[in-house]
């Protein structure tokens, strides 16, 4: 019969159990991890840390993520598209500077007859304006729809990035939190083999409960090294998508909370059909294809088109010339262009865009299927995680008392070191899992934010 002895180190495993209950730093509070273990730093590549909320990582993400540079600048060259279309809506004026020498034979006109005169001046300005163009009204709706679906494409792009760094971001809190939970576990082994060696010089345990903690011990400081090199791993991933020198150090906040609202499924489905990029864009393009079949019918108009000539065109360059003839003057000149065959260029054309836009009609289609399914399927998911998360807590509670009682009746000889060990194994796992559900809730939480457009 062992002595029910409850020497200070075993108030210490117990005290140890029910300090531990918080499963990982309070939500707000800023995580550093100090590893022990192995780290990854270059030489000479210093820098000074840098402490980051979820909002300061998406900015700095969509700075250096190429995808959404590409489509950011995507945008920029449509603004410029539509911004020429326009430009060409409007009359033109150019100036023209010229001279043309024509090799002499004895006339006034030279060799080239064409020419009035061996010297020939123009200097002149020219004022050109199309009156009637439905091609370029066309091309200018166009641009506008092009520039539309080009401004969702980035968007599209930028809540892809906030998806990815959302998930990479909890990935890294999930693998620093799993760190912590790894030390508090290699601090309980520790105390229970303190404990176990203490009772067997006093006679009161076997050598098998003394191995028994010590296997336990060093299974939970293999535990901490994986940790450590799991929040590297995360560490890394994330500064690849932050920081374009990837030596950069920081840290980031942990805001997992259990009370972090859910909003409700209308208010999720109207902000979701009224803002998302994937429906704009699809609209736009079906814009797109419309004017575009515009643009194509607009081929069998004819076109009219006056120019407005002002300057100089004489031998002479000089306002007045020989006899005191005046140069300076103006002409006006009407083009009227009527298409009459192209060999059915035209009606090919009217049938692409007829096939483009047949496509764009499907793609919204589809689209809006996919937005239905996509905002089911992640409102179910929220709602699932944040239901776990009261039993997940509760476990971790009642795995946290177990383990203290378990100590306390091997204290009394009512329980064997395998029982104490379970139970250590059973409060990391919920420790843990706690912690995992966290931030599943809370990255089903932000997936609903990108598709609502609440970041």
């Amino acid at each position: 019969m062992r002595f029910a002895i409850v020497p200070a180190v075993l108030i210490a495993v117990s005290a140890a159990a029910q300090q531990s209950a918080p499963s990982a730093p309070q939500a707000g509070a800023e995580i550093k991890t100090a590893p022990t273990g192995p780290q990854f730093t270059q030489p000479g590549t210093a820098t000074a840390a840098v402490a980051l909320d979820l909002p300061a990582a998406l900015a700095l993400a969509r700075n250096y993520n190429q995808q959404f540079m590409q489509a950011y600048l995507a945008a920029g060259l449509a603004r410029e598209d539509r911004l020429q279309a326009r430009a060409a809506l409007f009359p033109t004026v150019t100036a023209l500077s010229q001279y043309v020498y024509t090799q002499g034979n004895g006339t006034p006109s030279g060799v080239f007859v064409a020419n009035d005169g061996v010297h020939i001046y123009n200097d002149q300005a020219i004022v050109h304006a199309d009156l009637f163009s439905l091609a370029k009204r066309a091309d200018y709706q166009r641009t506008i729809a092009a520039e539309a679906a080009a401004r969702a494409r980035q968007e599209i792009a930028a809540r892809g990035l906030t998806a990815a760094v959302v998930q990479t971001y909890y990935n890294l809190i999930t693998a620093q939190r799993h760190d912590v939970n790894a030390r508090r576990s290699l601090s309980e082994a520790a105390a229970f083999l303190d404990l176990t060696q203490k009772q067997e010089r006093g006679g009161e345990v076997a050598r098998a409960d003394v191995i028994k903690a010590k296997l336990q011990f060093q299974q939970r400081q293999r535990d901490v090294l994986d940790a450590q090199t799991n929040v590297l791993k995360a560490k890394m991933s994330l500064g690849v998508i932050l920081f374009p020198d990837v030596s950069q150090q920081f840290s980031i906040r942990d805001d997992l909370r259990p009370d972090a609202p859910l909003p409700q499924l209308d208010e999720v489905h109207r902000l979701a059909t009224t803002n998302n990029p994937d429906i704009r864009g699809a609209e736009a393009n079906i814009k797109q294809s419309e004017a575009s079949i515009a643009s194509a019918k607009a081929a069998y108009y004819p076109t009219v088109a006056v120019d407005y000539f002002y300057g100089i065109d004489a031998n002479v360059l000089d306002i007045r010339g020989p006899a005191d003839r005046k140069n300076l003057g103006s002409v006006v000149q009407g083009t009227l262009t009527v298409p009459i065959w192209n060999w059915g260029a035209t009606r090919s054309k009217i049938r692409q865009a007829g096939l483009q836009r047949r496509q764009a009609e499907y793609d919204l289609t589809f689209a809006q299927r996919g937005l239905q399914s996509n905002l089911n399927l992640l409102y179910l998911e929220s709602q699932t995680a944040r239901a776990q998360l009261e039993s997940l807590r509760t476990s971790l509670d009642l795995s946290i008392e177990s383990l203290r009682l378990t100590v306390l009746r091997y204290q009394a000889g009512e329980a064997t070191a395998l029982e104490v060990t379970d139970a250590q194994n059973t409060l990391n796992l919920a420790r843990n899992a706690y912690d995992d559900g966290l931030a599943r809730y809370r990255v089903a939480l932000a997936n609903l934010q990108v598709l609502t457009g609440g970041f």
